[in-house]
């Protein structure tokens, strides 16, 4: 199940900021507006944008979210991976944006852990090295 959602959240999220969407929603908007005459710019009419924008907009606001989660995830254990690098790189986080939100939690888990090693290796050194 997750990975269907992931995948379909992707979709939807590339498809929605295309050309292609953004001219669908242009045209739609202006046969709602050019219907407005025939309607006689009723209650009903003003209904129908209102409804169908709102439940467009809220189902985008989750699956948007839900990318914009596991990319920006994904991006900060890639950086924390290029700054260990600097030791002995390992390419295994390469493509992880594409795992499931629990896979991803597993390997920043992993990332977190080595970079608290990393700093307390570090202040240990600084202590090492200060003057008394």
């Amino acid at each position: 199940m997750r990975k269907a959602f992931t995948a379909f959240a992707n979709k939807v999220s590339e498809w929605a900021g295309s050309p292609f969407a953004f001219l669908l929603c242009i045209v739609a908007v202006a046969a709602w507006a050019l219907s407005g005459p025939m309607f006689g710019f009723s209650d009903t009419w003003q209904l129908a944008i209102n409804t169908s924008t709102t439940i467009i907009t809220f189902l985008m606001v989750f699956l948007i979210q839900n990318t914009q989660n596991r990319d920006n995830g994904a991006l900060h254990a890639k950086l924390d991976e290029l700054i260990r690098a600097m030791v002995d790189a390992d390419n295994e986080f390469i493509g992880i944006e594409h795992l499931t939100d629990k896979e991803l939690k597993e390997i920043l888990m992993k990332v977190e852990q080595n970079a608290h090693r990393l700093h307390e290796e570090r202040q240990r050194r600084i202590q090492k090295h200060k003057p008394a």
